[in-house]
């Protein structure tokens, strides 16, 4: 009963303006309830409410009260869509039975306290429901499973209105404050607060948009006659409704409610129509989902999509989408990083690589803009996995530099956007910002993630080089072997019948200078005899095609993208660190959006490597929010953000030359 009535109150706490609607977001998947049905249900809910009171306690009893009901049984999307105005003055309604009437009665003697049913008692006849410290509200009947409103009608609509929260903010009175969602405490974590009454939602989430094309920096670089193409650029987990499913137990301070796929499509639909992105990267997108809902939506929306899905058993993966209007597409491809017989990629984990051409506005003449790369990507979760980790975003970079490459040499300007499961001073975060990481020995959980200390473990898993085989290709640059610098011409080439003649001559015997010792696979002389080590056997540079060895034993990568983050992960204003996600209440930066920049000569000493905008322009980027202030929204997701990761948004400037 108490889970009843809170969803009377949520559903009318989170409705919309009635102008902002979506179209084409789910259809029914099961129909509404008859009449005689309804009244069996709720006759059902009275019958257990009352059963569970104290003999003491008596219902108050109320001879006219009007209380508005929707015909239909306004199911969560519906009615997130409807405003509470909307609802008190609707033709529809105004209809309760003396029965009716008793039995709402008894279900608001079980939520509210004795005081408020005195209150609820002395009501005037034909009188809204008003809750001591509340917006007026009407009661309606709460969702349950077997009942799924058809949404099929409804269409999406941009107010013209302050951008920040215009698309999910509350429509609050100046004399009224929507009611507390109760915080349910989370076991061995740090427990979430609900927000103070006298903060709505909508302020506390409060995100805010930061211009960053008036900087000095920036206006020194854009010339006055030097045009730009200007785009929006959008990351973001959604969350798959299969993952949540499978992890209830991460989501213990959600109201079951709003975890509803029925509940947070149209909130995560109306929340990118809201930010208006012009290429969006999409991680956690349930299969079905992108087919049925999402793809059909995005193409009304005027977007281009393409969808990878994890690979195996799994039922969701990563989607990038671009207007049609703004790019086309040079070239696509799609990353698996499973690969049967290697222990360092053996998840199922994807990504996406686009080479797009922006589409230039008509009547500028003769002018030309750069191609761009856009990546997308959902890294391994696992904390203790750093092995796995690095190699899929090797595997990433070396995809990229295969299609961000010009004839030249150089690169095309990149975009890398996903859930990388790596906090910002993590080696991982370090080796894509810097270009560069010494992996040799160190602990696979601090490779990557820094999301757990494992510190205390007495037989942590190491990571010894070479990372990968070379049967994989990829060499520590992060380069495809075959699209690296070509031989020279005139060198002889040699059969491997040819060579493996001389595996056991004196030479092929001799340790080479460079060759770093690893026991149990350097360490070994061959013989004739120990055939099992003529595989490693390694000869002098001059002779030996696979000298190569010895560098990829070197423990180093590194990759020449230059690529820096969009978000600084620092919020000076609040004096504290970013936050992207929030599981089990500890807050997290976990998701990015890199681009390409041109790197700034650093003083002696320094290790991070500074970058300044070069063809690809930061203009501005939309702020994320602190851990403080996500506990007091109780966490993610919640009731106003329908995953449990923030979106990640971006506009950038392309320079336009002439040709």
């Amino acid at each position: 009963m108490t889970d009843a009535f809170f969803t009377c109150r949520k559903n009318v706490l989170l409705a919309k303006n009635p102008a902002t609607q979506i179209e084409g977001v789910c259809a029914a998947a099961r129909g509404a309830l008859v009449p005689e049905e309804k009244e069996v249900l709720l006759q059902q809910w009275v019958e257990e409410g009352v059963g569970n009171l104290p003999a003491s306690e008596s219902v108050p009893a109320v001879r006219k009260v009007s209380v508005t009901l929707t015909s239909d049984w306004l199911e969560g999307s519906e009615l997130l869509m409807t405003s509470l105005s909307d609802l008190n003055t609707s033709p529809e309604v105004i209809r309760c039975a003396d029965q009716q009437l008793s039995e709402l009665n008894t279900l608001a003697s079980l939520e509210l306290q004795d005081h408020a049913g005195a209150e609820l008692a002395r009501l005037p006849a034909e009188e809204t429901v008003t809750v001591a410290g509340s917006a007026p509200w009407a009661a309606v009947v709460p969702q349950t499973d077997h009942q799924t409103a058809d949404c099929a009608g409804i269409s999406v609509e941009v107010l013209n209105d302050d951008p920040a929260v215009l698309a999910w903010s509350l429509a609050c009175d100046a004399e009224t404050v929507p009611p507390v969602l109760p915080a349910q405490p989370i076991q061995d974590a740090v427990p979430f607060y609900p927000a103070p009454t006298e903060v709505p939602y909508h302020e506390i989430l409060w995100r805010d948009w930061e211009d960053l094309s008036v900087q000095p920096c920036v206006l020194e670089q854009v010339s006055k006659n030097t045009p730009l193409f200007e785009f929006r650029v959008m990351s973001y987990n959604i969350l798959a409704q299969d993952l949540v499913e499978q992890g209830l137990d991460l989501y213990v301070h959600c109201h079951p409610d709003i975890l509803n796929w029925s509940y947070r499509l149209p909130n995560l639909l109306q929340e990118i129509q809201h930010w208006d992105p012009d290429v969006l990267c999409l991680q956690e997108v349930q299969e079905n989902h992108y087919w049925e809902q999402l793809e059909p939506t995005f193409k009304e929306m005027g977007f281009v999509c393409f969808y990878k899905r994890r690979t195996r058993t799994k039922t969701d993966g990563c989607a990038v989408c671009y207007k049609h209007s703004r790019f086309q597409l040079i070239s696509l491809s799609p990353i698996e990083y499973f690969r049967p017989g290697l222990d360092v990629l053996n998840r199922d984990n994807v990504g996406l690589v686009l080479l797009l051409q922006p589409v230039l506005p008509e009547g500028l003449g003769l002018k030309a803009v750069s191609p761009l790369c856009v990546a997308n990507t959902h890294v391994l979760f696992n904390p203790r996995r750093g092995d796995i980790k690095l190699a899929q975003v090797a595997l990433l970079l070396a995809e990229i530099d295969k299609i961000a490459r010009t004839t030249e040499g150089s690169y095309y300007p990149v975009i890398l956007c996903g859930d990388l499961n790596s906090v910002p001073d993590s080696p991982l975060y370090k080796f894509i910002r810097n270009g560069e990481l010494s992996y040799h020995g160190m602990p696979a959980w601090k490779v990557v993630s820094g999301q757990e200390d494992f510190s205390q473990q007495l037989y942590s898993r190491k990571l010894l080089a070479p990372l990968w085989p070379s049967s994989l290709g990829v060499t520590d640059k992060c380069q495809y072997v075959t699209l690296c610098q070509p031989k020279k011409p005139g060198r002889r080439q040699y059969s491997r019948d040819f060579l493996l003649q001389f595996r056991f001559c004196d030479i092929a015997c001799e340790r080479p200078p460079q060759l770093v010792l690893l026991e149990g696979v350097t360490d070994a002389k061959p013989v004739v005899s120990a055939r099992k080590h003529s595989a490693v056997t390694a000869v002098p540079k001059r002779h030996n095609p696979l000298s190569f060895l010895g560098k990829r034993c070197s423990g180093v990568i590194q990759h020449g993208l230059n690529l820096t983050s969009v978000y600084s992960h620092f919020l000076p204003q609040r004096g504290r660190p970013e936050v992207t996600t929030m599981p089990m209440g500890l807050g997290a930066t976990v998701d990015y959006i890199f681009y390409s920049a041109e790197p700034v000569e650093s003083k002696a000493g320094e290790c991070r490597r500074l970058y300044k905008d070069g063809a690809l322009k930061l203009l501005g980027r939309l702020s994320l929010l602190s851990e403080d202030v996500l506990l007091m929204a109780n966490g993610l997701p919640n009731p106003f953000c329908s995953s449990d990761h923030l979106c990640l948004l971006a506009s950038f400037g392309l320079e336009i030359s002439s040709l």
